[in-house]
């Protein structure tokens, strides 16, 4: 573990003078801890500090490395400015975080965290990173793959019984939690996309539209996005005529037809209204 954070420390200092090599594991996050579940929810709020302290505020971006989405420039070019205000170029392991599946009618909640590695990383591949939205899928998985290999990476989720219980909102904090534990390595700080912080193991800050501007958010959510494709690719499988391999379980005419007409399964959130009038009607 000690050698982990070395490597990363190093590689961080050294800014981004990219070259290929290194690998890192990927682990998916669960919570053994049961009841303890509610205890930690019930810690998140808005505007959490960590136990950590938070540092100095993020420097204004210097909006010089930027990068391409597929279907369009983003709004804010991506760059390591709030890494480095975190403290990641002074040795200090700065996870950036996202989740994906807040909206949709089906499915788990799913939140990946990475610890970048410039040194490790494919040289050109910081300029690909971009909201996961604005890529095209083989594009994204492309990304993932590499992602995967040179960087460290952890995913995190959260269950629809999970999210029918405490709420989207308190799910999606659960699942980045869960993500942010799973790295194998103490984060000593966060960057979250959003407004809101979860309850975390380690210190972190709020950055809106964070998947457009911060490098390591960017890349979690790519790495989350990917994850969780595949996993309603894989129930659509069992679990055909609601077209989840193409609406990802979002409430499209297409899915809210086969809610009508098919009923919900037990991979449908109950708590969302439109679920809740198909098993109504």
């Amino acid at each position: 573990m000690a050698g982990g954070r070395a490597a990363i420390a190093q590689d961080h200092a050294a800014g981004h003078n990219l070259r290929p090599g290194g690998r890192a594991g990927d682990v998916l996050a669960r919570d053994p801890r049961g009841a303890a579940v509610g205890a930690a929810l019930r810690l998140c709020r808005r505007g959490r500090r960590g136990a950590r302290g938070r540092p100095a505020a993020a420097a204004r971006p210097d909006r010089s490395g930027g990068s391409h989405g597929v279907r369009g420039k983003p709004k804010v070019s991506l760059d390591y400015a709030h890494e480095r205000a975190g403290g990641a170029d002074d040795g200090r392991v700065v996870a950036g975080i996202d989740e994906v599946g807040r909206g949709p009618l089906a499915g788990p909640v799913v939140a990946a965290a990475v610890i970048l590695r410039p040194q490790a990383m494919p040289r050109g591949l910081h300029e690909r990173l971009a909201d996961s939205k604005t890529l095209r899928p083989d594009i994204r998985a492309e990304i993932a793959a590499a992602l995967h290999e040179t960087c460290t990476v952890a995913l995190g989720q959260a269950s629809v019984a999970e999210i029918d219980t405490w709420n989207i909102l308190n799910a999606s904090h659960l699942a980045m939690a869960r993500a942010v534990e799973g790295l194998g390595i103490a984060a000593d700080f966060a960057l979250v996309d959003g407004n809101r912080l979860p309850a975390l193991p380690c210190a972190g800050e709020c950055v809106v539209g964070g998947d457009g501007k911060v490098l390591s958010i960017a890349a979690a959510s790519i790495v989350a996005k990917v994850a969780r494709d595949r996993m309603m690719c894989t129930l659509a499988e069992s679990h055909p005529g609601y077209g989840w391999e193409r609406n990802m379980g979002y409430s499209t005419a297409e899915h809210r037809a086969a809610l009508a007409r098919l009923g919900a399964t037990d991979h449908h959130r109950r708590s969302f209204r439109p679920v809740r009038e198909a098993l109504a009607s």
